[in-house]
Formats: structure tokens, sequence, C-alpha cells
């Protein structure tokens, strides 16, 4: 049985109600919806404010870092006030301001295979507000295993990616990227820059995939692989297929738990 909105709430959430996609069912659902966002930071700030004002009735924010200078150019959930404050507790701040209708629970630890199913068992979507491939890697693994869906985003200079994987009815991040580039390919934010709004464009396509999940509506990027450009301000959608011999969700998974074999799995970076 879905909760109940208050008077207070169906004022919030008219013009979201209003649409014949939603509905107050619609909205209930909203309410009744566990989320997890993995990093407060550029992704991670557009995505858990949406969330909040969506009305996600639990949010989950997963990091261990604090709120630096450099992060103010993007990460728009904190601010100048908020230097030196664990970038969880901040985000929670903002979205209960925004929001006091929402649950907010914080994780001020790193997400690692010690403790990323306890903390991700009450939440039936994780989303992704990470800035490392191993990560994701982990995001991914513990979605398979217990059955969750990974809403993923990535974010580079200009460019940024989006998908909806959910093994049981298509392919998992390992069927694109089966392992990690070598360490001396990857580049940081820091080295590379970012374009300050571009974790706001791809964290609210995140969000709109996360609300078609709990809605039943519209189409996911379900084997699909959305790819964005800021410099051309293109979008394109290239298709996705299972790999019958990925190592977590292929027909003979070799990985079956989460193990933090040769650092596979590391902390989460937010920047």
């Amino acid at each position: 049985m879905q909760p109940a909105l208050t008077e207070e709430e169906i004022r919030r959430y008219a013009r979201t109600i209003a649409l014949p996609e939603v509905g107050p069912e619609g909205q209930r659902k909203l309410k009744a919806a566990s989320v997890l966002v993995v990093g407060a930071g550029g992704l991670g700030s557009p995505v858990a404010m949406y969330l909040a004002a969506a009305g996600i009735g639990r949010i989950g924010i997963v990091d261990p870092d604090t709120v630096d200078i450099s992060n103010l150019q993007r990460q728009v959930i904190h601010d100048t006030a908020m230097i030196g404050r664990l970038k969880a507790e901040s985000a929670r701040e903002k979205m209960l301001r925004l929001n006091p209708h929402i649950r907010v629970d914080i994780y001020t630890e790193s997400f690692n295979p010690d403790n990323a199913e306890k903390i991700a068992g009450d939440y039936t979507i994780l989303v992704d507000g990470t800035d490392n491939f191993h990560t994701r890697y982990l995001i991914n693994d513990l979605c398979v295993l217990t059955g969750k869906t990974y809403v993923y985003g990535a974010v580079y200079r200009f460019e940024g990616q989006v998908s909806v994987f959910d093994a049981q009815k298509g392919p998992c991040y390992r069927c694109l990227f089966s392992e990690p580039p070598p360490p001396d390919l990857i580049v940081n934010t820091s080295d590379a820059g970012i374009f300050n709004v571009l974790p706001g464009t791809v964290g609210t396509i995140e969000v709109s995939e996360t609300l078609k999940l709990i809605l039943g509506a519209g189409v996911p990027l379900i084997g699909k692989l959305l790819l964005y450009d800021a410099l051309t301000m293109s979008f394109q959608i290239v298709g996705l297929g299972k790999d019958s011999h990925c190592p977590v969700c292929g027909a003979e998974p070799k990985i079956t738990h989460l193990v933090d074999d040769n650092s596979l799995y590391s902390t989460p970076k937010n920047d």
C-alpha cells in the first residue's frame, strides 16, 4: 500500500501530479521509493537536489569527503559557508531545507566491499555520483548480485554519458567495460578540467531516468548508452548488448560476491 499524501505535499507536487503519466498514484510511488546516491560531488549535487524536490521518500547519500573551495565551481549543493564540512552533511542540510517531507540518511564513510551491501540494503536504485572506474564496478557488481538497478553517469571535460544497468533486463556495466583502463590512462578532473554545467546536465538526466523507473513511465535507457557533447550540443544513443561471457552477469559468472581483490574496488572520489 502506497503512503498517503498530505495536503501540503499535494500543493508542493501539484505540477508533477498534473501530469497524466504521474497523477496522485505516481507521486505516492515517489514518496514510497528509496534511492541511494553514491557521491555528493559534481554529479551527486544535482541528483540529490532533484530527487529531494521530486519527493523521493528516502534518499541516502554516501560520501566521506569534505567540501573544498575548488568544488564550488560545479558542486552546487554546497556553498562557501560549507567549506571544510562533510559533503554528506552539507547535502542533507540543503535537501531538507528544500523539502522537509523527505528522509535523508547519510553515510560519511568510503563505499567499499566491506560495507556496500549493508549501506545499500534498504535502497532499490543506486545512482552514480562518483568520478572513478573502480567504484562504478563496485556499484555495478553489488546491483547485479542483489537485483538492484544502477543508474550510471559519467563526465569528462565537455562530454557526458548516461545509462541504466539492470542485469535482469539487459546488460550491466561490465558488459560495456569489462575492466578498467590502465592507471596511466586515467586523467582526473583537476588535470583535465571540467565544464562547470556538465555535471548538472548529466545529473538531471540521471534523475529523469530514476524517476521514470520508479513511475514505470516512458522507456528507460536499459540497453542504451546516451552520449552528450556540450561543445556541439549533440546527443547520441548507442545500443548495448548483453555479454554472455560477462564475469558478473554472464552465463557462467566468475564474480559471485564482493571481494576487494587487488584493490579492484576503491574509495569514491567525487571531484
